[in-house]
């Protein structure tokens, strides 16, 4: 205890000297709980749109589906699938897909057309709430249509607008439909802004001539499990099915999300514990050059080596630690803020991830992990910083230092 105070009473020898380090190394704490805390707020929201949005944490599909979409490969026996999202409750939509071209007056595109259930999408996806113009299906609505937007943009259509359908029907015949814009959704993902119809499933039943055709099955518990988990109790249910969590069916997304986490963690650690360090360094070493000649008496009269170098080391820890706390509660305070609040980044535009679009309010991500990281980053690198100035006091040689003049 009594090192503890000669250490701490060392320290405000220079209280100018000592306050610029403790404010140098609370700044540093601080920025690295916030940028840390904003990183990983980017990165789970990019997982949770990326998942919320449309695909789902998990999708099933029969065998070989994904390779050649294929209308004629179709999930059969559903019901095990429905029975495990609804012990589990996770939220289920059931997606019928088919291509053919979309007429205007003037001008028409190829696109896939979505069979849906209007009320499953918007109990448990947030797509359906993405609407620019007009409205989103609802069970009644028969022979209306919702686009994408550069579709809607590259025929001409308006809501109110009439479409002519033609697509070939799973029989072979040849289907024709007329269809009214319903609604125009906003840009949420590239392959549904340029290229997505949707329409109620009783009607793409008709207009494919087939009967309850069901190609996907998108599962969501919104954070709640892992998809990992969703996988493993569907497979345990069900057989003769692909079953793919989101990291599989978006590995690149799932690949930039770690690896983006990782770096940009490291990265700021490095950035600021070097300057953290550089400071404390800075700091021990003039105070090391200062008081030479007490550390020259105190050899002298029996002191060892090894409690100099302990006294050195723990005047940086106790350095160190206050700023801590001062880091940590400036720090906090601002990653609470923007936790709670955020701030706006519409301003520059849609932000996209991997072609998924993002929620304009980026919002930090707090946790314990977040805000002790740092602490014992900078205990660490204070430690390390020390080591250098701490063997000089060690190591001076009694007579030498006793006649030393700065």
């Amino acid at each position: 205890m009594k090192i503890i105070k000669v250490s701490w009473r060392n320290l405000w020898r220079n209280p100018i000297r000592t306050n610029m380090t403790i404010s140098a190394v609370a700044i540093c704490i601080a920025i690295l709980i916030i940028f840390q805390s904003m990183i990983v707020g980017l990165i789970e929201k990019a997982e949770f749109n990326t998942t919320n949005l449309i695909i789902g944490e998990v999708q099933v599909h029969a065998e070989g589906y994904l390779d050649d979409r294929s209308i004629y490969k179709s999930l059969k026996n559903i019901e095990e699938i429905h029975s495990v999202a609804k012990e589990n409750n996770i939220g289920l939509v059931e997606r019928s897909y088919g291509f053919g071209l979309i007429s205007s007056e003037t001008k028409s595109a190829g696109t896939q057309f979505w069979g849906i259930n209007p009320e499953s999408e918007l109990q448990y996806f947030d797509f359906a709430n993405h609407i620019d113009k007009g409205n989103f299906l609802t069970n009644t609505s028969l022979k209306k249509i919702v686009l994408g937007k550069k579709l809607a943009s590259s025929i001409a259509a308006d809501i109110g607008t009439e479409l002519v359908v033609f697509v070939q029907g799973a029989d072979g015949s040849l289907g024709n439909e007329l269809f009214y814009v319903s609604g125009i959704l906003k840009n949420v993902a590239d392959n549904i802004d340029r290229g997505a119809a949707m329409i109620l499933r009783e009607d793409f039943d008709i207009l494919f001539s087939v009967n309850n055709l069901i190609h996907e099955i998108a599962l969501n518990s919104k954070g709640r499990l892992e998809s990992e988990e969703i996988q493993k109790l569907v497979s345990a249910k069900t057989t003769g099915v692909d079953i793919e969590t989101w990291q599989q069916l978006m590995p690149t997304i799932a690949l930039m999300t770690e690896k983006m986490t990782v770096f940009m963690r490291t990265l700021f650690s490095l950035i600021f514990g070097i300057a953290a360090s550089l400071g404390v360094m800075n700091t021990m070493i003039m105070s090391t050059y200062d008081r030479m000649r007490e550390f020259g008496i105190i050899r002298a009269i029996g002191t060892t080596p090894w409690r100099i170098l302990k006294q050195v080391s723990l005047e940086a820890i106790l350095m160190t630690f206050f700023a801590s706390i001062i880091g940590v509660v400036v720090g906090l305070s601002v990653a609470l803020y923007f936790q709670k609040y955020g701030f706006d980044v519409s301003g520059s535009g849609n932000m996209s991830f991997g072609g998924v679009v993002m929620d304009p309010i980026w919002r930090a991500s707090v946790s314990v992990g977040i805000v002790f990281l740092p602490v014992v980053l900078m205990m660490l690198i204070s430690i390390v910083a020390s080591i250098y100035p701490a063997s000089i006091a060690a190591r001076i040689k009694p007579v030498e230092a006793i006649h030393y003049k700065p």
